[in-house]
């Protein structure tokens, strides 16, 4: 039987008093597109820093196509081919965008124990960045300064990050967060057009947007896993309705 692409078992993860993540367990399957949904404040970011390993869960497991990283440092997860994007866009703001995707692919590449190299010289990272750039529609944008890009555009570069790491699986953060309706509409374009090999996991507070998305959603709710499954499940379950309505 084949092992799911990522599985994360009993994670717990506890801030003082607050129970941020509370015996979170997830199987998602090579290739799925699943969204994590749930108002601000349900935990969803801190799952994502658990399975990244940017936090330490307090309990629990994560396991990566049957690989065990739970205590795996975060710098080594991209390298076993997981790649993630980030709520609050992390970029650098004065350099052009190619090099924004350089720095990424530098942290996979053995040039990044040589301090005298210059990556603009690396051919074959140049290669691998400009083809990650035409996958998101920027490639003709490559030398442009970031600070001259719109908000959209710099989504689409950090997207384009993780792309270039080749990963299997795929974490996003809220990548539709303050788009236009047309940045939107570019975004969701790069994503539906990752080969469906890739397994991506997508945070997302908005459920009109995870339903476009994802074939099978999970519900959190103060850190709990409240509803899974695929759209009609999660739609028709009055616990959803109760976490977003109210009633």
């Amino acid at each position: 039987m084949t092992a799911p692409a990522l599985r994360v078992t009993g994670l717990q993860k506890r801030f003082g008093g607050v129970l941020a993540v509370d015996d979170v367990s997830l199987d998602l399957a090579e290739g799925e597109l699943h969204a994590v949904i749930g108002p601000n404040g349900a935990g969803k970011t801190t799952l994502f820093n658990l399975i990244t390993g940017e936090l330490t869960p307090d309990s629990g497991s994560i396991h990566l196509f049957g690989q065990e990283i739970t205590k795996t440092p975060s710098r080594q997860r991209p390298h076993l081919g997981m790649a993630r994007t980030y709520q609050i866009i992390t970029l650098f703001a004065r350099d052009t965008i190619i090099h924004n995707v350089l720095l990424a692919l530098l942290g996979l590449s053995k040039a990044r124990w040589n301090p005298i190299a210059n990556i603009k010289h690396q051919g074959h990272l140049v290669e691998h960045a400009r083809a990650a750039l035409d996958r998101v529609g920027l490639a003709h944008i490559a030398e442009r300064p970031l600070s001259q890009t719109s908000y959209g555009e710099r989504r689409r570069v950090e997207i384009a990050m993780a792309l270039a790491q080749n990963p299997k699986v795929l974490l996003l953060d809220e990548p539709f967060a303050g788009l236009s309706i047309d940045e939107r509409r570019d975004v969701h374009k790069c994503l539906m057009a990752i080969p469906r090999d890739v397994t991506i996991v997508m945070i997302e507070h908005n459920m009109d947007v995870a339903l476009e998305f994802a074939e099978r959603i999970t519900l959190l709710h103060f850190g709990e896993v409240i509803v899974e499954g695929n759209r009609a499940e999660v739609v028709d379950n009055p616990r959803t309705r109760e976490v977003y309505l109210g009633h």
